[in-house]
C-alpha cells in the first residue's frame, strides 16, 4: 500500500478527483487529495468568493503543499494535473515525494515552447494585463476549447457546471510567460539538473489544447542532464480532461503502475 497525495490544478478544485480517490482506494491505497490554501470551500462558494482565489500566490500554495507532505508518516507518491503538475515539479525539487507523475503538466520556467492551441486557451486570461490581479475563469465554449475537447459540447458543459472555478490570473502569466522573460529564478523554476529528487514521469494527450504534448515534451527534455529518472509517456487522442473523460483508468493505472515500479 502507498499513500498518494494527489494534486489538483488551476481552474479546478479537488472535487476533480473525485473519481480516482475510490479507484486508488480500492487497489488498498491511502489517498489525499489537499486543496490549495483556502480553496477547502466547495465549487460553488468559490464562484461566489474568487478573491480568495485572486489572492493566492505559487508560493504559499507549494509551501502549504509541503506542509502537507512532510506532515505525513511516509513520503508520499505525488500526482499532479495541470498546474498540479508544476507544482508536483516543485515539491519534487525540494526532496519531498518517493515519486512524481505530472499530467498535461504546466510547465516549469524555461520552457518555451508554445504551441498556437495554447495561445487561443489561455488568451482570455492573457488578453488584459488587468487580470493579473484578478480571479479568471472560462465560458463553457472557452473550457470546451481549452479542457474538454474531445467531449460533445453537452458533456463539456455539465463537466464545466460540476467542476470549474476561476484561476488566479497572476498564476497564469507567472507560469512561463513572466518566468521566462525576467532575469533571475521566478516562482516555478527548478534545478533540472538535481540528481538527487525523486523519479519522475510526464504524462501527455496527444488531443490536449491548452497544455499540449509538446509542452510536456519539452519540459521532460529540461532534466536531461539529471541522473534522478525521468520519463515521458503519450496518450493519443485525450484531452487536458484527461483524468476525468472516457478511459481515465488507464491514466491512473499507468501512473500508479508507474510510480509503484520506480518509487524510492
Amino acid at each position: 500500500m502507498s499513500t498518494i497525495v494527489l494534486v489538483h490544478g488551476l481552474w479546478m478544485t479537488p472535487r476533480s478527483w473525485e473519481s480516482w480517490v475510490p479507484y486508488l482506494e480500492a487497489r488498498g491505497h491511502r489517498v489525499i487529495t489537499p486543496a490549495y490554501p483556502g480553496f477547502e470551500i466547495e465549487v460553488e462558494a468559490l464562484r461566489e468568493k474568487p478573491e480568495v482565489i485572486a489572492d493566492l500566490t505559487v508560493p504559499a500554495t507549494v509551501d502549504h503543499l509541503a506542509g502537507v507532505i512532510a506532515s505525513l508518516d511516509e513520503a508520499p507518491i505525488i500526482i499532479g494535473h495541470s498546474f498540479g503538475g508544476t507544482l508536483t515539479q516543485l515539491l519534487l525539487a525540494r526532496g519531498l515525494g518517493s515519486a512524481g507523475v505530472v499530467i498535461d503538466s504546466a510547465p516549469t520556467e524555461g520552457v518555451h515552447v508554445t504551441p498556437l492551441s495554447q495561445v487561443r486557451s489561455l488568451f482570455p486570461a492573457l488578453k488584459n494585463p488587468a487580470n493579473f490581479h484578478k480571479a479568471v475563469g472560462f465560458t463553457p465554449e472557452e473550457f470546451h476549447y481549452a479542457f474538454a475537447n474531445t467531449l460533445s459540447r453537452e458533456d463539456s458543459d455539465k463537466a464545466w457546471a460540476q467542476y470549474a472555478i476561476p484561476a488566479p490570473g497572476n498564476w497564469i502569466w507567472a507560469y512561463g510567460l513572466i518566468a521566462n522573460f525576467k532575469p533571475g529564478h521566478q516562482e516555478t523554476w527548478v534545478d533540472y539538473d538535481n540528481d538527487d529528487r525523486a523519479p519522475l514521469l510526464f504524462i501527455a494527450g496527444g488531443a490536449d489544447h491548452i497544455m499540449p504534448a509538446s509542452v510536456n515534451k519539452s519540459n521532460a527534455k529540461k532534466y536531461h542532464k539529471s541522473a534522478a529518472l525521468t520519463e515521458y509517456h503519450e496518450f493519443p487522442g485525450r484531452s487536458h480532461w484527461t483524468c476525468a473523460e472516457p478511459g481515465w483508468e488507464a491514466v491512473a493505472d499507468k501512473a500508479l503502475e508507474w510510480a509503484e515500479q520506480h518509487k524510492r
